[in-house]
């Protein structure tokens, strides 16, 4: 009887190693997701007055957004998008968020502060960041490749991309296939499919 006991805990000990290695090794491997390139470097400062720059995020999947407070079109939409995901993914401390603000004559921190206490932003990873105006839009332009400008005569004087930029842990932009094998680049921060599918490839890239 004792030699059965023996055999049967080895069995279970055998079975739960095994479980246990297979567990890392799919935890390690990349997933599917197509690597774009590497996020530009930025130091910008949060709405706690604190220097935040692309190297805080290291080690972190993040969401990138860009952004006014006095937005009066898509931006209200973003934000709860992005709220959807600090809901989804709250307390996890290797997920982050950024909100880069265009306007940032207007949204200093102070502002930026008022501004997520009212949205209800409790994630200690999510920074919206104000800065130098032509450092930001070239971090946007050119750095991100999203789209922002002044422009007076859109409603609240700017006019600015609804995307989402996903950045895995090692400072990589990622993004999926469409169905027809293209990277989309992009998540579309306006549309629940484009919100599901960030939330689906945040969790591939947790993983990794």
């Amino acid at each position: 009887m004792k030699n059965k006991s023996y055999i049967g805990i080895s069995f279970i000990i055998l079975i739960f190693g095994i479980w246990t290695v297979n567990e890392l090794i799919s935890r390690g491997k990349k997933s599917d997701l197509v690597e774009i390139g590497p996020v530009p470097a930025f130091e910008l400062t949060d709405q706690n007055d604190k220097k935040i720059s692309d190297k805080d995020y290291l080690g972190k999947v993040y969401v990138v957004e860009f952004f006014f407070s006095t937005c009066p079109t898509i931006c209200p939409k973003m934000n709860q998008s992005m709220l959807q995901l600090q809901e989804a993914f709250y307390g996890n401390p290797n997920f982050g968020l950024a909100s880069i603000t265009i306007d940032p004559e207007h949204d200093t921190a102070a502002v930026l502060k008022e501004h997520a206490d009212l949205l209800g932003v409790k994630h200690y990873n999510w920074h919206f960041l104000t800065g130098d105006k032509e450092y930001i839009y070239n971090l946007a332009n050119k750095g991100f490749n999203l789209y922002a400008g002044e422009n007076n005569k859109a409603a609240g004087g700017f006019e600015h991309s609804g995307l989402f930029a996903l950045v895995d842990k090692e400072g990589k932009i990622r993004c999926r296939k469409d169905t027809q094998g293209n990277p989309i680049l992009y998540y579309d921060g306006l549309e629940a499919s484009g919100v599901e599918a960030i939330k689906e490839d945040i969790k591939k890239l947790l993983e990794e």
